[in-house]
């Protein structure tokens, strides 16, 4: 028997390499990380037989993310290139390291998965990406067959196994991987487990003689994965509603965690449904562009809005207000002070920073050659930054250890050393990196409101900074069946028949460089007048909401109206949609408006209201690059309003 079809037994029992390789991992993961959460662990069978689903949004992360984070430290098999197995040292290096081979040039389906079944067979637990490809974009747009048909055909394996009797059935585990923001440094992730699906519930179908039936029952199953991906992920109909959406969200819990992470997903769910729903209010279209602007402003002047609604803006600093020189200098002097404060603790922190500068500086570059994939630059962040690393611990332990002469007891004293290091500098880096940004951020806007208005960015060449960037199309998305048709409204395109939908496919070609962005001082102005607007505009929003009656209802994403006990309508689908090309019925959501609101205030969101009459921003937001007071031409009867208790 050959080397590809053999599993070494003690490899892939102790998979000493996968362990090795997951404490590397886990020690970047939370490098980058702030936080790994894990939900719904107790979905995951501590032993047993099981395929693990999980969405593919950040090209390797994905992987390490969800062998870090697996409950019970399952170690998780991955699918390879069966021709890669045929060397007996890479067969051994691959089979250790968590790796099992799908031969997909096989028709024979139980040849093409005869390394899972070894594996299932064991009891071990297979995991894999059914959207085929990393990709960024607003919702899931595919889930392929490769798992629904390798869980069914093992179920058919083992019945010509009669030794398996006893062992328990395969079950299919999905697992939805959340990135806070996943190309940033310090952001977090959830990792949510949806309920086990049972293979045994689509077997007799799978199994029939009926023409058709093997295929209908995979699908059926397919859809079924699918399903339970799009209830613990973050699903939007564009990027313009997605944007909207996360900008409303920032607004609404202005800390950066001030979000509970086991809440994340289904808050920012019901933000996207809300925002959906493009006939809720009359000045709708309006209300979204104010915050897409914002949005958009933000992404091109690097700043944030928690960081924007931190700063102290005082109104004696105001340079458009007569104020005296004595009370100028001392507004002055209390930006100052909070910068200081905002750096007092760098000396405690400014040898691991020292230290630590040529990674930061590598994970940047990495960044940087894929500016237009998204997906791929916290890989890069974590991959140049961790090579980068190697060489900087390494580099420490040899220099302590000469220190200490070289003897056994110096080396274990200077990897502690290093090791205590580095924990450190993970320990320190949260907060001096918020103070950090903070700093920066004070003094630009310092430097933005008081340089003379001359050198604002004019209207005209702002408005190619108003429209949030959007990300490339990824060109190996398969569009899917149904109402979710090509971003051009084209017709879906046809779905692949491979059936393990691994096939090897070249990364899409890094597209050209954008237009350099203006210096960050000639777009402050803009940035604080678009955040009153944002919040103006959300604010009329709710207040529109809440004045709406009692039977006011939304549109709302199917579980969550299940979840929140709202109505469920069953309606059909044109024919065609579905996988045989007939009619098929399917179900839409509703919530109520006010059930919407009560749940986001209970979820800790801070709503804005214009009911108590005028409000006015800080000085640098409220005024035009003119000097005047800055409303819209279309909105001039709405008072403008910004939350005036920033800390």
């Amino acid at each position: 028997m050959s080397s590809s079809s053999s599993p070494p037994s003690t490899s892939q029992d102790v998979m000493v390499l996968h362990r090795i390789i997951r404490f590397i991992a886990k020690v970047a993961t939370h490098s980058f990380f702030t936080e790994l959460r894990v939900i719904g662990g107790e979905n995951v069978p501590k032993d047993g037989p099981i395929i693990v689903t999980a969405t593919h949004h950040n090209m390797m992360l994905d992987p390490v993310i969800l062998s870090v984070g697996f409950p019970h430290e399952r170690m998780l098999n991955y699918w390879s290139k069966a021709t890669l197995f045929k060397h007996p040292v890479a067969a051994w290096i691959l089979y250790s390291s968590g790796n099992i081979p799908v031969d997909r040039k096989s028709n024979d389906r139980q040849k093409l998965f005869k390394g899972t079944f070894q594996a299932l067979a064991k009891g071990n637990a297979v995991a894999l990406f059914p959207e085929g490809t990393s990709y960024t974009e607003p919702r899931i747009m595919q889930v392929k067959d490769g798992a629904a048909w390798a869980a069914l055909e093992y179920t058919k394996w083992k019945k010509d196994h009669p030794e398996l009797a006893d062992q328990p059935e395969v079950k299919i585990v999905p697992a939805a991987i959340v990135y806070t923001n996943k190309s940033k440094y310090r952001s977090a992730v959830v990792l949510e487990f949806g309920k086990p699906i049972l293979a045994s519930e689509y077997e007799k179908q799978f199994l029939s003689e009926g023409e058709g039936a093997a295929r209908a029952a995979v699908k059926r199953m397919s859809r079924q994965i699918e399903s339970e991906l799009i209830e613990t992920t973050i699903n939007s109909p564009d990027w313009d509603t997605l944007y909207a959406a996360r900008m409303a969200r920032d607004i609404l819990w202005e800390g950066d965690k001030a979000i509970h992470l086991d809440d994340f997903v289904v808050v920012s769910q019901t933000l996207v449904d809300l925002f959906s729903n493009t006939d809720i209010v009359p000045n709708f279209k309006n209300i979204r562009r104010h915050l897409l602007s914002y949005y958009s402003l933000l992404q091109s002047s690097h700043l944030t809005n928690p960081v924007l609604s931190s700063l102290p803006l005082p109104q004696s600093l105001d340079p458009n207000t007569p104020a005296t020189t004595p009370s100028r200098l001392y507004t002055l002097l209390i930006l100052v002070r909070d910068s200081l404060a905002a750096i007092i603790g760098l000396p405690f922190f400014f040898l691991p920073l020292i230290v630590h500068i040529p990674a930061y500086i590598m994970g940047n570059i990495g960044a940087k050659l894929v500016e237009e994939e998204e997906e791929t630059q916290a890989q890069n962040k974590v991959a140049f930054g961790l090579i980068s690393l190697l060489f900087i611990y390494s580099s420490a332990f040899f220099f302590l250890w000469a220190l200490f002469w070289y003897t056994p007891l110096g080396a274990l004293l200077s990897g502690l050393l290093v090791y205590l290091f580095a924990a450190y500098h993970t320990q320190m880096i949260d907060g001096n990196y918020e103070r950090a940004k903070r700093f920066v951020a004070a003094w630009r806007v310092l430097v933005g409101v008081w340089t003379p208005r001359r050198f604002d960015l004019s209207l005209g060449a702002l408005s190619q900074f108003m429209t949030p960037k959007t990300p490339p199309p990824n060109p190996w998305i398969e569009r899917t069946r149904g109402p979710a048709k090509s971003e051009t409204g084209d017709t879906p395109l046809v779905r692949s028949s491979s059936l393990t939908d691994l096939q090897l496919q070249k990364e899409p070609p890094v597209k050209t460089r954008a237009s350099r962005r203006p210096p960050s001082r000639r777009l402050v102005r803009h940035v604080l007048r678009a955040r009153v607007e944002a919040v103006n505009a959300l604010a009329n929003l709710f207040d529109q909401l809440e004045e709406g009656g009692s039977q006011k209802r939304i549109k709302s994403s199917v579980h969550l109206a299940q979840a929140f006990g709202e109505t469920i309508v069953a309606r059909t689908v044109a024919e065609g949609a579905s996988e045989n090309g007939s009619n098929s019925e399917a179900t839409e959501g509703y919530r109520a408006v006010k059930e919407v609101v009560s749940f986001l205030r209970q979820k800790g969101a801070k709503i804005p209201t214009l009911r108590h009459g005028r409000f006015e921003g800080n000085w640098a937001a409220a005024l035009s690059s003119e000097g005047e007071e800055y409303t819209t031409s279309d909105e001039k009867e709405e008072p403008v309003w910004a939350p005036s208790d920033t800390k």
